[in-house]
């Protein structure tokens, strides 16, 4: 049973990691036939990550009061019916929008799936569950270039949307007739508890205000009122979220985790290493499109020695993590990581992947087996296990929001034009990215008991 539920929540995962990371490497085809050139892009990719970023808080306490099974449901057949939406999109604004409702699947998929994980396992079984979860879901993550590119290649970019379909059809299988404990499928749920749907639109107007000024700023300018009034009561609305949390009596984000130190610190590591996960990656796709002049194959093809490599190391770092504990990892994997993406900044004229790029992925990807596991797993065991659904989501949408804004600023770092100098200043600012959250991890993280959620209350 166990080994079920494991799957179930890998394939579930799965589906949102790939989605994520899919469409990157056929942004260029899709602005060919739709238009819109690097806006169109950032806002498929960012129109995604908003609605996942505001609504996947929501999701995590739907999850903890209706039940993971329920919602995760309800997440696969909305997830599905965007993807085909997106698979048809006759225009650049009908994709974005249905991108925006695929976001919103995803997010009731991501808590629900990691929740049934520290429902089901404890000790150092959970450990390595969450490890078996990171490599999967982390392959999916960054193999998705290579058959995106395949698919763009070979057969059309529509396909990376219609594709979700198989994943979602075997999850919906394997959920049929399985039998949970109590604790993990929780089908019961609360149904006094109050759902905090203030707290979701202040989050959501928030995010997306703040996130089209930064988007459209590199266009309009920071002096055009479509530019100022969003951002302006974007940053309004997230000031009053925050207010709100603090004073609900059934907040979405409950503030007081955060004083557990595993947990406050570990997002915050968090959200430094998953703006560069974010940036950096986007940026290598187009980057070896449009400037190397690679084919959409090719350039998802870069992709796999860091989808091997995570698949073989993530497991094993996830068990040596619930071990010895999280903080080694979390602070020594950054830092590779950031050195890896240090060595892509010696690309220049002419261009060698072999020497100006694989090196670099290869130390990015050891350093991101390193830290993924136990991240997760110190963030997660920081919080009770009646709570995990909420912490999953909080900390999903810290990575997701950083992921955001990342993107979002993308043209602002770039310049306007993305070419050799530009890129070499992207991947120095996505070290740099990554190279601050293994401080941080050094400084903030400490080892505890599996559940310490008592102890790393009293080191805070």
């Amino acid at each position: 049973m166990e080994r079920r539920v494991l799957w179930v929540a890998i394939l579930a995962s799965f589906v949102a990691f790939l989605d994520g990371a899919i469409v990157n490497v056929a942004l260029p085809a899709m602005t060919r036939e739709l238009g819109g050139g690097i806006t169109t892009q950032q806002w498929v990719v960012d129109a995604y990550l908003l609605t996942l970023g505001s609504l996947i808080l929501i999701a995590g306490s739907l999850s903890d009061t209706l039940g993971r099974v329920r919602i995760l449901r309800a997440g696969l057949l909305v997830f599905g019916v965007a993807s085909l939406a997106c698979a048809f999109a006759p225009s650049a604004l009908l994709l974005v929008v249905s991108r925006a409702v695929q976001g919103a699947g995803a997010a009731l998929l991501v808590p629900s799936s990691l929740a049934l994980i520290t429902s089901t396992f404890s000790g150092p079984a959970q450990g390595k569950a969450i490890g078996r979860w990171t490599a999967w879901t982390g392959t999916a993550f960054l193999a998705g270039p290579l058959l995106g590119g395949l698919l763009v290649d070979y057969s059309s970019w529509r396909l990376v949307f219609a594709i979700n379909v198989l994943p979602i059809a075997a999850t919906f299988w394997l959920l049929r007739g399985l039998a949970l404990p109590a604790a993990a499928a929780d089908d019961a749920g609360s149904p006094t508890a109050a759902i905090d749907v203030t707290g979701a639109v202040l989050a959501s107007v928030g995010l997306a205000g703040t996130v089209f000024a930064l988007i459209e700023q590199d266009r309009l300018g920071w002096g055009s009122p479509a530019v100022f009034v969003p951002f302006t009561l974007g940053v309004a609305a997230l000031a009053v979220f925050l207010w709100w949390e603090a004073r609900t009596a059934q907040p979405m984000m409950p503030l007081p985790l955060f004083r557990t130190r595993n947990f406050g610190m570990g997002n915050v590591a968090t959200a430094f290493i998953y703006a560069g996960v974010s940036l950096g990656g986007l940026m290598m796709v187009l980057f070896l499109q449009e400037v190397a002049g690679f084919s959409a194959a090719l350039a998802g093809l870069a992709s796999m020695p860091t989808a091997v490599i995570m698949l073989l190391l993530s497991g094993p770092f996830g068990t040596l993590a619930g071990k010895y504990g999280p903080r080694l990892f979390m602070a020594v994997g950054p830092i590779v990581a950031g050195t890896g993406y240090l060595l892509m900044a010696t690309t220049s004229v002419p261009f060698n992947f072999w020497l100006h790029i694989l090196p670099g992925i290869l130390v990015f990807a050891v350093g991101m087996s390193m830290t993924v596991a136990p991240l997760t797993g110190a963030i997660l065991g920081a919080v009770p296990t009646k709570q995990s659904g909420i912490g999953s989501a909080i900390n999903n949408a810290v990575s997701r929001v950083a992921g955001l804004i990342a993107v979002a600023l993308a043209g602002v770092m770039l310049g306007g034009v993305l070419d050799f100098d530009s890129f070499r200043r992207i991947v120095a600012i996505t070290a740099a990215l990554f190279i601050t959250g293994g401080v941080i991890s050094a400084l903030g993280i400490v080892n505890t008991g599996l559940r310490g959620v008592k102890q790393t209350q009293a080191a805070a």
